[in-house]
């Protein structure tokens, strides 16, 4: 059971001790991302997500990587839209070590001019590479066009041309304004000590300054019905087809994730039976939910030579008009909860996973479903819930298409598609 102790600056901190573990994952939850940004500091929040790495008052960035190395451990981030993470995982004897690294290199980090550079010069390979990958990159151009027009379609990478005119003054007001104790949360999951795990984050963490006069604006974006293209030399056409979702927390998720199982979610689904191993259109076909604060999609991905792409669609339609004309079955749906259910309860072995769960949930809807609440909601998803949530989602005039490959895709291919 999960426990949540407030500090006098405002700073959450959530927890659960696991006993029966020997190690233990400690996590620090900001609310800055690719959401809160500017097109002109366009990926400030992924930038400063690097520059956490390289160095202090008092260490380099070997000196960082080194002090968890040299007990076995592991450290690490990432930035999302709406937030970003620092966390470790180390033996339960070496939380302290792992608790004075992220303080130190949240409140001493030097942001040195030179360190700025040189991650603006990595960033813009990772931005090279993932243009290499049109299988992720379409991903991100559903998301821009979807979402055309409001910050929630901003690339989390940011530009070749934001991110190389992003100063050093820019970071630390961005800092100052997001990196607040009040717009964060510490996540523990593992063995520890409960007293000595809130003694150590007030010794580290008490003297984090709260911002009274810091103001996130993040507007719900409305969803455009678009299409974007992308002619490149590339063996496979990449496509994704965007629904709308569901926000973060909603009890409708759970149906959505049951239905994403039938659907798409897995190599029994009926996307994959169908697409890839019926018909051989696809050597990758799936869907997934990702869900916002206040909004959310649903897309369903594949892969196919340029002679097939118009058949995959064509089968992928097929397969919603199958499911809106309500041929699923109570075994289906019993199916799908088992699935939900099992990959649920095996990800509570982990520290990892159950540390992530907590520090998301608290940041973004300031509560923790309990493994019981959430199995319960689970258990609730009923044929007629997900009969409902089928509706909700595939509707054509909300329908986005990215695409990637060696054609020309049909420019009135959203008119055609009905379901």
């Amino acid at each position: 059971m999960y426990q949540e102790h407030i500090m006098e600056n405002g700073l959450s901190l959530v927890y659960e001790k696991l006993p029966y573990v020997r190690s233990v994952s400690f996590g620090l939850w900001v609310g800055s991302g690719s959401r809160y940004e500017t097109p002109e500091l366009n990926g400030i929040s992924h930038l400063i997500e690097h520059m956490l790495f390289k160095g202090t008052e008092t260490r380099t960035a070997k000196d960082i990587a080194m002090a968890i190395d040299n007990v076995g451990g592991q450290i690490n981030a990432f930035t999302g839209k709406e937030c970003t993470c620092v966390y470790t995982k180390t033996l339960d004897e070496d939380l302290e070590t792992a608790i004075e690294i992220i303080a130190d290199m949240l409140f001493c980090s030097t942001y040195e001019p030179a360190h700025i550079e040189t991650e603006k010069r990595v960033i813009a390979e990772e931005v090279s590479m993932y243009e290499d990958y049109p299988e992720e990159m379409v991903h991100d151009m559903l998301t821009e066009e979807v979402w055309s027009g409001n910050s929630l379609g901003y690339p989390i990478l940011g530009s070749y041309q934001s991110v190389s005119g992003i100063q050093r003054a820019d970071i630390l007001e961005h800092m100052r304004n997001y990196y607040v104790p009040e717009n964060s949360i510490i996540s523990v999951a593992g063995n520890f000590d409960e007293q000595k795990l809130i003694d150590l984050v007030q010794k580290y963490f008490s003297g984090w300054k709260s911002n009274s006069n810091r103001t996130i604006q993040a507007y719900k974006p409305w969803f455009n019905k678009s299409m974007k293209v992308k002619r490149k030399d590339t063996e496979q056409v990449h496509m994704c087809l965007g629904f709308r979702g569901v926000k973060h927390g909603e009890e409708s998720m759970y149906s959505l994730l049951a239905l994403n199982n039938i659907f798409g979610g897995g190599m029994s689904s009926r996307l994959f039976q169908k697409v890839r191993e019926e018909l051989g259109l696809a050597y990758s076909i799936y869907s997934y939910p990702t869900s916002y604060r206040d909004v959310g999609m649903f897309t369903i991905y594949a892969a196919s030579s340029p002679q097939q792409y118009g058949e995959v669609i064509r089968h992928i339609q097929n397969e919603i008009v199958t499911l809106t004309q309500e041929t699923l079955t109570e075994y289906d749906v019993e199916k799908a909860k088992n699935q939900l259910k099992g990959n649920y309860i095996l990800g509570l072995d982990s520290t990892s996973s159950r540390m992530n769960s907590m520090g998301k949930s608290q940041l973004m809807m300031r509560r923790i479903r309990t493994p019981d609440e959430v199995l319960e909601s689970i258990e609730r998803v009923s044929l007629e819930s997900i009969s409902e949530i089928i509706k909700y989602v595939f509707r054509p005039e909300l329908m986005g298409i990215s695409a990637i490959g060696d054609i020309d895709f049909d420019p009135k291919l959203l008119e055609h598609i009905q379901f």
